[in-house]
């Protein structure tokens, strides 16, 4: 959505190669060759394996969000394709922390880089406020559908995908429209719960972790942890889905009594001080952060969807390394590449079609 149409005005052909979804479309993109890749790379690695795509004419290669793909234990894949790019291209790396690997790759294949740093990941939105619940194990469905019932965006963390399935199940049922957004969706489910989330026509979106790291979308008012987080880090990400731009937010814990030490560990360690209170349903505490409720609107469920078969788990919307490539004559070379003295000796596109191979 962002590279397109910049794409679109400077007449260069931009892709996208994901699993989840089936691989023609893609193979059929790659064939004339295109000028930018944006990939994940799990199926990036796959349409290589198979000779649909070379990378050794890419030009500028971008990875982002390298600490999520190391969360995903994606780094090794990432190397491997690293390692097809010419050396002495340039090479940007997007990463929250350079922990767990990052800092391996920074060392490994980035050239003398310069760092340019914005906030830290553990930096607390000041319009933030944060609340924990504790509720009785019996009360907290109903603790949780009286959070979700405000008329602002909600956005729901639970643990597992199975959970988060069934509670935007559950608040579709009971009137309040919601959808899940997980790994276990192909991408098409993803994009059409999404636009149903950034739309409106669906104010809830019941998320685990990974599937919501790149969630971006405006004006959620509230962030729910139905099952808290095991670490700080996760706390933060997840709450910082709201209070964005300056923004105002709300972040609520929901915790059984066999949680709260647990939780009191987490968000010490995660530097918040939160309000905390034990709450049953219809306490007005509640009502005080979420409004008055949203008038009931109750839908036919439509059937599920199959997702398709594809040769590549799914991976997410994004992370891979991205690639860069005119043409000859097709477009200048800019000058804040690494090697922007260099010009190739043949035409080439930054990644296409692999060689055919002469019979022998």
């Amino acid at each position: 959505a962002v590279v397109v149409p910049l794409a679109k005005a400077m007449n260069l052909r931009v892709t996208t190669v994901y699993g989840g979804v089936s691989q023609g479309p893609q193979v059929a993109a790659l064939r004339p060759g295109i000028d930018i890749l944006v990939a994940c790379p799990g199926r990036l690695e796959d349409l290589i394996g198979q000779g649909h795509c070379q990378l050794g004419a890419v030009e500028v290669t971008v990875l982002d969000e390298a600490d999520h793909l190391a969360d995903l234990g994606f780094l090794p894949a990432v190397k491997r394709l690293l390692d097809q790019t010419p050396s002495g291209r340039q090479r940007l790396l997007f990463s929250a922390t350079l922990d767990r690997g990052v800092d391996d790759v920074v060392r490994r294949y980035l050239n003398n880089p310069i760092t340019h740093s914005v906030d830290r990941v553990d930096t607390i939105p000041p319009a933030l406020d944060h609340h924990t619940f504790t509720v009785a194990p019996e009360d907290k469905a109903a603790v949780v559908r009286e959070l979700a019932s405000g008329a602002e965006r909600s956005l729901l963390f639970t643990r597992t995908k199975h959970a988060a399935r069934k509670l935007a199940r559950q608040l579709t049922g009971e009137g309040i429209p919601a959808v899940d957004l997980h790994g276990n969706l192909s991408q098409p489910q993803r994009a059409r719960n999404l636009a149903a989330f950034s739309k409106g026509s669906a104010r809830v979106l019941v998320a685990t972790d990974i599937a919501a790291r790149g969630i971006h979308v405006d004006d959620i008012a509230l962030v729910v942890h139905v099952d808290p987080p095991t670490e700080p880090k996760a706390y933060l990400h997840r709450s910082g889905r709201t209070a964005r731009a300056g923004a105002a937010g709300v972040v609520v814990t929901v915790m059984t009594p066999g949680q709260v030490g647990d939780v009191k560990t987490l968000v010490r360690h995660a530097g918040i001080r939160p309000t905390t209170a034990r709450v049953t349903p219809g306490d007005p505490r509640m009502a005080a952060l979420t409004g008055p409720p949203a008038p009931l609107s109750f839908v036919d469920p439509s059937p599920p969807v199959a997702a398709p078969r594809s040769n590549a788990p799914f991976e997410g919307r994004r992370g891979g390394p991205s690639s860069r490539s005119g043409a000859a004559g097709r477009r200048p070379r800019g000058p804040g590449s690494a090697s922007s003295d260099r010009r190739p000796s043949a035409p080439r596109r930054g990644a296409g079609p692999a060689p055919r191979r002469r019979p022998r």
